[in-house]
């Protein structure tokens, strides 16, 4: 069944990929509608003229050509805004020339955005391929990262001293890729802790998120064996509001006295409230955010912090799902790949050559 949905989902992503290069249907513009042309002072006058004396009809549907001769598969051939059809008030900016828009040839699949389509479809291939990769190899190589690695000390720590660890996995809602990644995270986290026999305590701003966080709990204490020890009541939200929700995590912090805090997610104006708190509440601190403008706090008051996309990385790091590594090493190849690209663009702008410019750039 897997398969069969992975298939379906490639399949879904090409089409997507295809009908984003296909081209407006200019030639179906209905007959009448008015157009602003972008046009030279000559052939504005030109056109004054005509329409003085009744050669060019007011419902007339028209386009811009430029006389460059290049092919109509795109909006940037001819730029059109709603004015009048006599050509009145038109700007000069570029020769071209009107033509009938009845007489436009279309084509079904823009070549112009060819560009595009290659590179998705690249993208994909080199997900599947390290995907089948890490099922035939699990043993496949990430890079260490000593933040998630400092979480299994930290949950040790906890059940030496006999205290719960405190996850918050970020103040958006499911909608939020760094969200998703988040409770990716806390099941794996939930797996060590079940292990540890150590308690996990959860407190969520969106009302959304807490059905979610409670299904990634239980799962984690039952793959740990022990889904006697899992507690819907740890699993807590505290509000709706930014700085009542921080507030609330605050009073946990400063009552429970958690031996370890996991602040893994989309953090903003509570990050640095939350993290300073957990200073002065003795405890551990991993953290992790994708929100740049953050990052500073985070780095400043806790003892290792995830930074930017390693808390994307951080699900496949934990897991070790082939699906899960074979997204992480396709997106940094394609990295690679693109920045390899990138650098010889500039060497060869830098001596006049253009066509690799000229072929990535999208109309």
């Amino acid at each position: 069944m897997k398969n069969v949905g992975r298939f379906r989902s490639l399949i879904l992503f090409i089409l997507m990929t295809f009908f984003l290069v296909l081209p407006p249907l200019y030639a179906q513009e209905e007959e009448g509608k008015n157009f602003k042309y972008e046009i030279t002072r000559d052939i504005m006058k030109s056109l004054n003229e005509s329409a003085e004396q009744g050669d060019i009809p007011e419902n007339l549907v028209v386009a811009l050509a430029p006389l460059q001769g290049k092919v109509f598969i795109n909006e940037q051939a001819f730029r059109q805004e709603l004015v009048g059809a006599l050509g009145r008030q038109l700007s000069a900016q570029y020769q071209s020339r009107l033509v009938d828009m009845s007489k436009i040839r279309v084509d079904w699949f823009d070549m112009t955005k060819i560009t595009i389509f290659i590179i998705l479809i690249a993208f994909c291939g080199m997900v599947l391929f390290f995907s089948w990769k890490a099922k035939t190899d699990p043993n496949q190589f990430i890079r260490r990262i000593p933040g998630l690695d400092a979480i299994s000390e930290a949950i040790g720590r906890c059940t030496e001293m006999g205290k719960p660890v405190l996850y918050v996995p970020g103040i958006d809602d499911m909608n939020n890729i760094q969200t998703i990644a988040s409770m990716v995270i806390l099941e794996n986290v939930a797996r060590v802790i079940g292990e540890y026999e150590s308690d996990l305590i959860v407190p969520i701003r969106p009302p959304f998120v807490v059905p979610v966080a409670e299904e990634m709990v239980k799962k984690g204490y039952l793959d740990a064996g022990r889904p006697d020890a899992f507690k819907p009541e740890n699993v807590r939200f505290i509000s709706d509001e930014q700085f009542a929700y921080a507030a609330g995590v605050n009073g946990i912090m400063l009552r429970e006295k958690p031996a370890a805090n996991l602040l893994l997610g989309s953090f903003f104006a509570e990050s640095l409230v939350i993290a300073e708190t957990g200073v002065l509440a003795g405890a551990i601190q991993v953290a992790g955010t994708a929100n740049e403008h953050q990052l500073p706090f985070f780095v400043a008051a806790c003892d290792y912090t995830l930074i930017g996309e390693e808390i994307y990385a951080a699900s496949a790091y934990l897991s070790k799902d082939p699906e899960l590594v074979g997204s992480l090493k396709g997106s940094d190849w394609a990295k690679v790949v693109l920045s390899i690209i990138m650098l010889l663009g500039v060497v060869l702008e830098t001596f006049g050559v253009h066509f690799l410019t000229e072929w990535f750039f999208i109309r």
